[in-house]
């Protein structure tokens, strides 16, 4: 028996492996969305998406989070006929139609309300220590930006006015509590949060609930918007997601997806502007937008206008035969390169050898 198997096997704690066979490593399962670039903002590829841990999806009242989180949890369910949404509510803003708009079998959900973050912390970690790695669950926290303490509500009910100060400290302590099962059973979880703006001369949106929350994500979306006019008549929003914080996608990115009132999300949102910096559409003339091969000048398509493009038969006409995919990643995803000189070094082909 080697050094490395006799210290796993005197190993007190159930999930030790090694590195290279760690199931907590390999086996990270990931639940694309049917909006691509909701896939790009959760893992930099249109063919990743969400994944265990805790992502965050934090905005001012109106932005669409819990839309967002809906909607991946309807791709999750959807992958999983047997998956369970546990669904955290504080705001008692989303009706049962709101679900089942989403595709979200109400039969399968699990509503708990909750009226403070001591009651949601009880209850969250008793769930999430029954749950095994087998299960198949999926956690919205809706939300943790508008949920009080319970000191907060003891002083209320005592008629006292001070200042409540632990209510960080209790979001905290949740997060901290509950970042381990997330990963060990292989469970997403989606808060839905609030931002504020700084004091600053130049004020910037800075995710509410203090530095435990950005702490334990794995990603942080800060979502901004802006309105879209048929006339003088608001026709839907486009909206903005702001990397904050990512395991997989490069910080500081912004991810256009647009909203409609009468048809949603708009599934193909945000890739026309991207696919024209990158070549793959192209503007033959003002006003009319043509897929092309940027590699080999290969017409994909005839001279259609903006709305037209955002078809199946468009998109797939581009991800099938070009390089698409990759420039996407190439943009968004972070690299894992070496991060000692010496060892690239070593790994890299020389000139001779070439």
């Amino acid at each position: 028996m080697s050094l490395l198997e006799k210290l796993k096997k005197s190993s007190r704690t159930s999930g030790a492996e090694i590195l290279s066979e760690s199931k907590f490593f390999s086996e990270k399962e990931m639940t694309k969305t049917s909006v691509p670039m909701i896939n790009v903002a959760l893992s930099g590829s249109t063919q990743g998406g969400i994944s265990s841990g805790l992502t965050v999806l934090a905005g001012p009242s109106k932005h669409f989070k819990t839309s967002f989180a809906l909607l991946m949890a309807g791709a999750y369910m959807k992958k999983h006929k047997d998956a369970v949404l546990m669904f955290y509510d504080s705001e008692f803003g989303s009706p049962q139609s709101y679900f089942e708009s989403f595709g979200i079998d109400t039969t399968r959900v699990l509503h708990t309300p909750v009226t403070n973050i001591e009651e949601l912390k009880f209850d969250l970690v008793h769930q999430l220590t029954e749950i095994d790695r087998k299960d198949k669950v999926i956690v919205v926290i809706d939300s943790i930006g508008n949920i009080a303490s319970k000191k907060e509500i003891e002083d209320a009910e005592n008629m006292k006015s001070v200042a409540d100060m632990t209510r960080a400290k209790a979001l905290k302590g949740l997060f901290r509590m509950i970042t381990p099962f997330l990963t060990l059973k292989d469970i997403p979880l989606l808060a839905v949060n609030h931002t504020y703006q700084t004091q600053e001369m130049f004020s910037k949106a800075v995710v509410s609930g203090g530095t435990g929350v950005m702490y334990s994500a794995n990603d942080v979306w800060i979502i901004g918007r802006r309105q879209e006019k048929a006339g003088t008549e608001i026709s839907g929003y486009h909206f903005i997601i702001n990397i904050e914080k990512s395991r997989f996608v490069k910080e500081k990115s912004k991810i256009p997806i647009s909203v409609s009132w009468d048809g949603g999300i708009e599934k193909w949102s945000g890739l026309l502007d991207l696919a024209l910096e990158t070549g793959h559409v192209v503007k033959p003339k003002n006003g009319w937008y043509m897929a092309m091969n940027p590699n080999t000048q290969e017409e994909l398509s005839g001279n259609l206008r903006a709305a037209q493009t955002m078809t199946e038969e468009f998109w797939t006409a581009i991800f099938d035969k070009t390089d698409f995919e990759k420039c996407i990643e190439k943009r968004y995803k972070v690299a894992h390169v070496s991060m000692l000189e010496e060892l690239r070094l070593e790994t890299e082909p020389s000139i001779a050898d070439e």
